[in-house]
């Protein structure tokens, strides 16, 4: 008869062996290559013995299968609040998604929607195990089944630290957010010999669907660091501005900046010219809890800063056109990004503050042809869709379109409030007047001081806050040195907001 004390190391053997992958020279491999292993990136994510593996002894059917195949899949805490997670093996069969990985992936998806708990997926992996053919493809097909279903019920966090391709990719795509590392990290669909065969392209790992490509070009990505370390730091700081489900409000964190704070800077921060710019994330950190700001995809359409901050201890987003890049106008790209930003916000009950100083939309046959009708659209749908608190303050420039779209009024804006400095009208007064004036700019002697005299009249005349808080449109102009308790008075005031939309199955966003 089997004593207990051999059941127990017979427990103990079987653990340490599933907890060894596919071995230790293969682990010895994946250090050598500057990588984690997908037990060591757990260690380094949950906090100190919080881990509980679900699944260790899960193998495939095959007599030798390892015991918990190419991935490792449990839940813990990450600073006292509990997440799932799951890490792709590379150690074992490279990773690669068979049958049983992703069953395993799909019970802790399970899982995390039935507790509303976030869900953080860590990727490194060959793709599909083409051994195991249609299996394999099922196991791809019921994880983004779960990442649709779970999408604005509880966060979702990729990471990609190796290898992430073919089919594979539709699920961290398929997430709320994106990480990568500067090395070893890369996505794409189809790899380079492929896309030599068919396209006749000379292309690298890198060059195809590395970490700056999706950051800088794709917007594929949201951040991007140096090391697997940081990026793992970077997840942990993230979930602090966010709840655990769509149920619940954001944490609260306690602040020792003042409600109060005055900042004389913000008075003479945007400049008197409108040509000239300025860097409004120098706006954001005098504002917002000890200068602290979690941006998100910022190499991506930097026309445009998204991300988080806290204000008076609160978990804000924020939306901010940008003067020092392209004058802070609107386009393509940045329009994707504000508004996958904004319904993620309106999603986990995050208050949106927009920061509005914009000329207009990009013009010209690159932005027409590609689409940018539909895409500013998109924005403007975000905006108006959204239920969450909305502050707006209009800094500078607000014209035409994109006036209404930065969070106007007229999008179901709660408070929107103005600087002295704001220019709010159709158009900038050189463009206005060459249209209101054309003939007598044609007939002027001195053409350059016509235009000089009748912008100034269009500025104080037209473009100013006045008339729109005339109409009501604008809640009230107060100067920038006030802003921060401006705006937490407002939040405050808005806490217990209570929106609607009209019933129906999902609305049509045009994609």
């Amino acid at each position: 008869m089997v004593s207990i004390e051999e059941k127990l190391a017979q427990v103990r053997a079987k653990r340490e062996q599933a907890h060894l992958g596919g071995g230790e020279l293969r682990i010895e491999k994946q250090h050598a290559k500057g990588k984690l292993t997908a037990r060591e990136r757990i260690a380094k994510l949950l906090d100190a013995g919080s881990f509980e593996e679900v699944d260790t002894f899960r193998a495939g059917r095959g007599p030798n299968s390892p015991l918990g195949d190419a991935v490792v899949t449990g839940f813990g805490t990450i600073n006292g609040r509990k997440v799932c997670l799951y890490a792709q093996d590379f150690t074992v069969q490279g990773g690669s998604l068979g049958e049983v990985v992703g069953q395993k992936i799909s019970k802790i998806m399970d899982l995390a929607m039935s507790t509303g708990v976030p869900v953080v997926g860590m990727n490194d992996s060959g793709g599909a195990r083409i051994q195991e053919g249609i299996t394999s493809l099922y196991g791809y097909g019921e994880i983004f089944k779960r990442n649709t279903l779970s999408s604005g019920v509880i966060p979702q966090i990729s990471a990609i630290y190796g290898p992430c391709a073919g089919g594979a990719v539709y699920s961290p795509a398929l997430t709320d957010f994106v990480f990568m590392t500067e090395t070893n990290s890369y996505m794409f669909l189809t790899g380079p010999k492929v896309v030599k065969t068919v396209t006749h392209e000379d292309v690298t790992v890198d060059q195809l669907g590395g970490a700056a490509v999706h950051m800088n070009k794709s917007g594929v990505t949201h951040f991007v660091h140096e090391t697997e370390e940081k990026s793992i730091e970077a997840i942990r700081q993230l979930l602090s501005y966010l709840p655990s489900n769509n149920m619940e409000d954001p944490p609260f964190v306690e602040t020792h900046d003042p409600h109060d704070r005055m900042e004389e800077t913000l008075n003479k921060i945007v400049p008197l010219s409108p040509n000239k710019s300025y860097n409004v994330k120098d706006v954001i950190s005098l504002v917002f809890d000890d200068g602290e700001f979690f941006e998100i995809q910022p190499a991506y359409a930097a026309n445009l800063v998204i991300g988080f901050a806290r204000l008076n201890g609160r978990s804000v987003g924020i939306v901010a056109n940008q003067p020092n890049v392209l004058a802070g106008v609107l386009d393509i790209n940045s329009s994707m990004k504000g508004a996958r930003f904004i319904r993620f916000c309106d999603s986990f009950n995050i208050p949106l503050i927009t920061l509005v100083d914009t000329p207009g939309f990009m013009p010209g046959t690159t932005q027409e042809y590609g689409g940018v009708i539909k895409h500013g659209a998109k924005m403007l749908y975000a905006y108006s869709e959204a239920t969450v608190p909305k502050l707006a303050i209009i800094m500078r420039k607000a014209y035409g379109g994109a006036y209404i779209v930065m969070s106007s009024k007229h999008l179901r804006s709660d408070m929107n409030f103005a600087w002295p400095t704001a220019e709010i009208a159709v158009m900038g007064a050189k463009g206005a007047i060459e249209i209101l004036k054309g003939r007598e700019l044609a007939a002027a002697e001195d053409k350059v001081k016509f235009i000089a005299d009748e912008e100034a009249d269009y500025s104080e005349n037209v473009a100013n806050p006045y008339n729109a808080a005339r109409h009501g449109f604008i809640d009230d102009i107060f100067e920038p040195r006030t802003t921060r308790p401006r705006l937490i008075r407002a939040l405050e005031m808005l806490a217990t907001k209570q929106d609607s939309l009209p019933a129906k199955k999902h609305g049509n966003i045009p994609l």
